[in-house]
């Protein structure tokens, strides 16, 4: 790696932690967990963040202790546990699933950001330059993605700034849902919106008729899991840390533990001051607005509890609404921005320098790989562009690409999981943190680990197949074999140019 040498910020154990919380805790999950199972979501939760998060969480702590003064992340661990093959597909598969996570985060803000300033999404009656609706979007994505990487792009303490913000703006709405429901609770008399009946059917059953089959309960397993994603994309920042060896993993483990146990709090929460049937019965309520339908809901109940006239009530839940929007919008800035640099910084400062053209692998005095950071934006751009501008035919192909990256962008959590017992192994690797400390607790540790993203997938995959769509099964199995192919074949490329010229030096 070509640098100039440099001093950047080190970050303290809270901008680490704000960091680890904007990138992997969803508000979001919250009210949607409960649209879809009610207090039935919590145990999965609970089942998802134990066997699932938790461990994990601990291996990423592991590793990042072990490897802190590595600057490739997840591609370092990797290279040094098992082998250079297998850390450049696992990164490069789960680098490719961010770059179409920003083509579709891009123009996809722009819907909260409607309803944060409007109340409602407004989006589809967009027009600038006589362009419609979808292309007026595609414009703001590319202008939103040409800034975002400008301040990305000036170093990690500008990154650090709007993470901070973006986890401290969730932290609060996470706060005033804590607040609110209790005042609900205790102002009604300690009386439930959601009524439990018994314990199975208050906390084992949906109130969601399509969430009673065995398929989409195990469906909504998966979306347990998924919403615990992202805890890797830290592990780049190891070497940017104060103090690592100790800071690293104490910032991991008290993400991990308050994520999980925020989620299920939070969903018992959201049944605190609204009841499902009277909510869902309301009309044009579904999964993708009920979260600001809850958010209004809680200031609309607030008000009433407060004694205030129903008009009153109205326009509190449309203020909570809107805060909701806000905050969404800052902490959604905050996961951008760490995503923007966090995967690009592993995949071009953990592989081989030869494996890139020269100008990508150059940091500047800030220690930010500029000139990757422009190309990622490029390409993102050109995604963008082509989905708008192309018509319905770019817009499939674009959709086929999302199906892709559904399991490939998990696959690598289940690859460095069941890397961690060979990097146990490892005496040679100093391990100054350690969680696992006998071969049984690895083995129990890697193997549910595995065993539930493997599983998650499996469903993911098997999902549309079960209602007709053969083709979204097909294209999820494909995402795995292209992306690992494409990782092949850039390796295979930098092995025979460049491993050859060496082996032709020594003779």
């Amino acid at each position: 790696m070509s640098s100039k040498v440099h001093d950047t910020k080190k970050l303290t154990l809270v901008a680490l932690i704000l960091m680890i919380f904007t990138s992997v805790f969803g508000f979001n999950n919250i009210p949607r967990s409960f649209y879809l199972m009610g207090y039935s979501a919590i145990p999965w939760y609970i089942l998802s963040g134990v066997l699932f998060f938790i461990p994990y969480a601990f291996m990423m702590a592991e590793y990042g202790a072990a490897f802190k003064n590595e600057t490739g992340g997840i591609y370092s661990w990797m290279e040094k546990s098992v082998g250079p093959k297998y850390a450049f597909i696992t990164t490069f598969m789960w680098y490719a699933s961010y770059i179409i996570w920003m083509v579709n985060m891009s123009s996809g803000i722009w819907v909260i950001v409607s309803t944060a300033i409007f109340g409602s999404d407004l989006t589809s009656k967009l027009s600038l330059f006589g362009l419609n609706s979808t292309q007026t979007m595609g414009i703001l994505g590319i202008l939103l993605m040409v800034v975002f990487t400008f301040v990305a792009s000036k170093g990690l303490n500008k990154i650090t700034k709007v993470t901070s913000l973006g986890g401290i703006a969730v932290t609060l709405l996470n706060l005033v849902l804590l607040v609110g429901a209790l005042l609900v609770f205790v102002l009604n008399g300690f009386h439930l919106a959601q009524p439990i009946e018994s314990v199975s059917k208050g906390f084992f059953s949906s109130p969601n008729p399509d969430y009673l089959t065995t398929i989409s309960t195990i469906s909504f397993m998966v979306f347990a899991i998924f919403a615990y994603g992202g805890i890797e994309v830290v592990g780049g920042l190891v070497d940017q840390t104060e103090n690592p060896e100790k800071t690293f993993p104490k910032g991991v483990t008290i993400a991990a533990i308050v994520i999980t146990v925020g989620y299920a709090i939070g969903i018992f929460l959201v049944g605190m001051f609204t009841n499902w049937d009277f909510i869902v019965a309301k009309g044009n309520v579904n999964i993708a607005n009920f979260s600001y339908v809850t958010m209004e809901n809680l200031g609309y109940q607030l008000g009433l509890a407060f004694g205030a006239t129903t008009k009153t009530a109205v326009l509190i839940g449309k203020i909570m609404s809107r805060y909701m929007g806000v905050s969404m919008v800052l902490c959604l800035s905050g996961a951008f921005f760490t995503l923007l640099y966090s995967p690009l910084k592993q995949l071009i400062e953990g592989t081989p320098t030869e494996m890139w053209p020269k100008k990508l692998t150059i940091l500047d005095e800030d220690g930010m790989p500029k000139n990757a950071m422009w190309l990622q934006c490029a390409i993102v751009v050109v995604f963008i562009f082509a989905v708008s501008f192309g018509g319905e035919g770019a817009a499939k192909f674009f959709m086929k690409l999302t199906l892709m990256t559904n399991v490939a962008m998990t696959i690598p959590y289940l690859l460095i999981a069941y890397a961690f017992p060979h990097f146990k192994r490892k005496d040679e690797i100093e391990k100054p943190f350690v969680v696992y400390k006998s071969q049984g607790a690895i083995k129990v540790a890697t193997f549910f680990t595995v065993l539930m993203v493997g599983f998650a997938n499996i469903a993911t995959i098997v999902e549309p197949a079960t209602r007709g769509h053969i083709s979204d099964t097909m294209w999820m199995i494909a995402g795995p074999v292209v992306f690992s192919l494409l990782a092949l074949g850039i390796y295979d490329r930098y092995e025979k140019k460049h491993l050859k010229k060496l082996k032709e030096h020594l003779v």
